[in-house]
């Protein structure tokens, strides 16, 4: 039961009297007037001193414009340099091991390069070196420089042809005495095509070199195709560089979108070619008649490209031949495209 009756709950309550100790009502806590909250709204539109953009024509703004300007420049300058700057292309070297009982040069181990590729690759306005063995444990001139130091500084790398792949390199046996091959020089090889593509440089490799870069993947070789695959044709014989065959281009080939055409004539000069394809590679081209592997390309490097023919000596053998400077060209794009 409440103790206020109806009538008195009814009634108006009137206002309390103020404590004796409040602090008197602060006229500022009145309502404001319309001015007042015009002048509040004003005051929050208006952008904070600290985020007032500078002037645009202040000494420092001028300045920082002008350095702006400058920097840009010299960047594209510099950046217009390095496109330009003439490219750099290793070539592996052939290598001429002493005969036993020699004098003079053929008693010393001799490292060298055949003219028509270098002067093939030269053909594009760009240097050309030939990359030596190096030899770091050497008794009589010692050195620090690995296979590496030229995989940095270089732009590109071509492996030549010459000697056998030796058949240790993919551990098999020599089923001939003269098939040894020269593992000498597969070592030095093998490590440069894997400094060179550590390095994210393109590689073409050329005849051996493109039976090199099978082995590199863990591929095979046919020792000598005419034992190993009685029914091929002649793929090497007295001709040499004029010994020439038909090319196919399998489906999906991007080098036949490279060269432009599915019809190709190229020389013939190797006893061996890939068996076992290597892992990560296809097989870009193969002979018209037999179906011997006459190109594979790397598939995870924007250019690692191996080619049983020799294209340097195809401007010299007649039109009817391959135009393989498209080859070259994507090559060094590529180089020039890596370079940094």
């Amino acid at each position: 039961m409440s103790d206020i009756s109806d009538s008195e709950a009814n009634q108006p309550s009137s206002p309390r009297p103020p404590r004796p100790d409040a602090p008197a009502a602060s006229t500022s806590a009145q309502a404001p007037t319309a001015a007042q909250q015009q002048a509040q709204q004003a005051a929050q539109q208006a952008p904070h001193p600290a985020y007032s953009p500078p002037p645009l024509d202040t000494p420092w703004a001028q300045t920082w414009r002008l350095l702006g300007a400058r920097f840009k420049a010299m960047s594209d300058k510099a950046g217009r340099r390095i496109m330009q700057r003439t490219l750099k292309i290793g070539i592996s070297a052939r290598i001429f091991h002493p005969e036993t009982g020699a004098k003079g040069l053929r008693g010393k181990t001799l490292q060298y390069l055949e003219e028509s590729i270098a002067q093939w690759v030269m053909s594009r306005d760009v240097l050309v070196f030939m990359i030596p063995t190096v030899n770091t444990n050497g008794l009589v001139h010692p050195s620090n420089i690995r296979l590496r130091d030229y995989a940095k500084h270089l732009d590109g790398l071509v492996l030549q042809g010459g000697a056998d792949v030796s058949p240790q390199s993919y551990a098999e046996a020599a089923t001939r005495p003269e098939w040894n091959g020269d593992r000498v020089r597969d070592m030095y090889e093998l490590e440069l095509l894997h400094e060179f593509i550590e390095a994210g440089k393109p590689v073409l490799g050329i005849c051996r070199g493109c039976q090199l870069i099978n082995v590199a993947f863990g591929g095979s070789l046919y020792q000598d195709i005419a034992t190993d695959v009685p029914a091929a044709i002649a793929h090497v014989n007295d001709l040499y560089d004029s010994n020439y065959h038909e090319l196919k281009f399998p489906p999906g080939s991007t080098l036949a979108s490279l060269v432009n055409t599915q019809n190709a004539v190229v020389n013939s000069i190797h006893h061996q070619a890939v068996k076992d394809l290597g892992r990560d590679l296809s097989v870009e081209a193969v002979s018209g008649t037999d179906n011997i592997v006459e190109a594979i390309r790397y598939r995870k490097a924007p250019f690692v490209m191996g080619l049983q023919w020799h294209p340097e000596f195809h401007r010299a053998g007649g039109p009817e031949l391959l135009d393989c400077m498209p080859i070259l060209d994507s090559f060094l794009r590529t180089a020039r495209e890596t370079r940094f």
